[in-house]
């Protein structure tokens, strides 16, 4: 399995001009994402997606001898089917504004991968993300409730040649370490009190 981590947007909702990835928790967010894929040893490749957008953030792994991958930072499914279809492997996708994420969730989440599903995208209830103070824009109704995506999938790019029309198959996972993104100001000083 390849790791990806799209690691190219905008970071629009924070509303700063500073890379949110380069945002300090006692180190910057997107090495914590890098050190949790890496101390896993789930993955035979580690790939960083990276744009225009983020070339501070990008200067940042090349320092510490990550794989990059430049895409044209046109939007998040955009690059990621661009990426996809030169990978013929199954592929684990995360955003890289997960500070918590830790080997441990990686390894449950990995533990839980079917082939047989073309993408399988983990969600946490809106219930958990209202406990942590989190509030996300990306809502799905799965089994009678509101949930919201984790910004982790798991993919069989094997079988996919476009992002158009995949069924997608849904896993629910609360716990924090996936549920606490860093979108917004509100949402850094909230990881303070962590």
């Amino acid at each position: 399995m390849i790791a990806i981590v799209m690691a190219g947007g905008k970071g629009s909702r924070m509303k700063s001009s500073d890379e949110k990835l380069l945002l300090p928790y006692k180190k910057p967010i997107i090495l914590h994402v890098a050190d949790a894929l890496s101390d896993s040893d789930c993955f035979s490749e580690i790939i960083f997606i990276t744009s225009p957008n983020s070339p501070k953030t990008k200067k940042l792994l090349l320092e510490n001898n990550y794989k990059i991958i430049d895409s044209t930072g046109q939007g998040y499914v955009q690059d990621l089917n661009n990426i996809l279809q030169s990978i013929g492997d199954s592929v684990f996708v995360t955003s890289a504004d997960l500070p918590l994420l830790d080997q441990n969730i990686i390894k449950k989440i990995t533990s839980l991968y079917d082939e047989n599903h073309l993408w399988t995208s983990i969600l946490v209830t809106k219930n958990f993300l209202k406990k942590l103070g989190i509030s996300s824009n990306y809502e799905v109704n799965y089994e009678n409730q509101v949930c919201y995506y984790s910004g982790i999938s798991m993919i069989n790019s094997k079988k996919i040649s476009n992002l158009d029309n995949i069924e997608e198959n849904f896993v629910i996972i609360d716990d924090k370490r996936i549920g606490f993104n860093v979108n917004t100001k509100e949402d850094y000083v909230l990881l303070g009190t962590t």
